[in-house]
């Protein structure tokens, strides 16, 4: 073992002491200065690149136009490709080519399910009193006080206990009329 009293420190011996740093000159015609900024050369070539000086890279990037030279339907298919990052994509669960791929989600809630969703928005808002009203009366929107009058009119003469001897169902339904058409009635003087 080596004491640390006759230890040296390593460097090869090749290598100079204090290198000198390579200096680029600008690519731009007649310019001397020291290029230190990289610009690519075309889109197709974006790794290979031009060297300039601050002012003329300023001014190259001013006059560059990624997009020049393509037409509208061009641009949509690179911003398209540009979103994955240049990458193919399958809508979920699809099985293209030889691929192997199934995706399924355990949704035992019905969340990922429209039809579902839809019925879940209902159940958990309740209709108000003028929609019930206006299912009652079989009626949809918009309402006037005259298709509202018409349609009650209707409905009475037809659910009215004396033209139906007294039937109990439709003696209910007739109060249900009439409570329906008081409510949208009311709604339609304040409204």
């Amino acid at each position: 073992m080596r004491s640390s009293a006759k230890r040296k420190s390593w460097r090869p011996a090749f290598a100079p002491l204090e290198s000198q740093p390579v200096t680029r000159r600008c690519d731009r015609p007649g310019c001397a200065q020291e290029a230190e900024f990289r610009a690519p050369q075309a889109r197709d070539r974006l790794n290979d690149y031009y060297w300039f000086c601050l002012e003329h890279v300023r001014e190259y990037n001013a006059a560059w136009n990624y997009y020049a030279g393509m037409g509208p339907e061009e641009i949509e298919a690179e911003t398209r490709k540009d979103t994955t990052w240049q990458r193919p994509t399958w809508p979920l669960g699809a099985q293209y080519g030889k691929r192997k791929f199934s995706f399924t989600i355990h949704d035992p809630f019905d969340l990922m399910d429209k039809e579902a969703e839809d019925r879940h928005a209902k159940a958990r808002h309740p209709a108000t009193p003028e929609e019930e009203a206006m299912k009652v009366l079989d009626l949809s929107g918009p309402l006037t006080p005259e298709t509202l009058k018409a349609r009650y009119k209707e409905l009475v003469k037809r659910h009215h206990p004396d033209a139906n001897n007294g039937d109990k169902q439709a003696e209910e339904r007739f109060k249900r009329i009439n409570q329906a058409y008081n409510t949208l009635r009311a709604s339609l003087a304040a409204g």
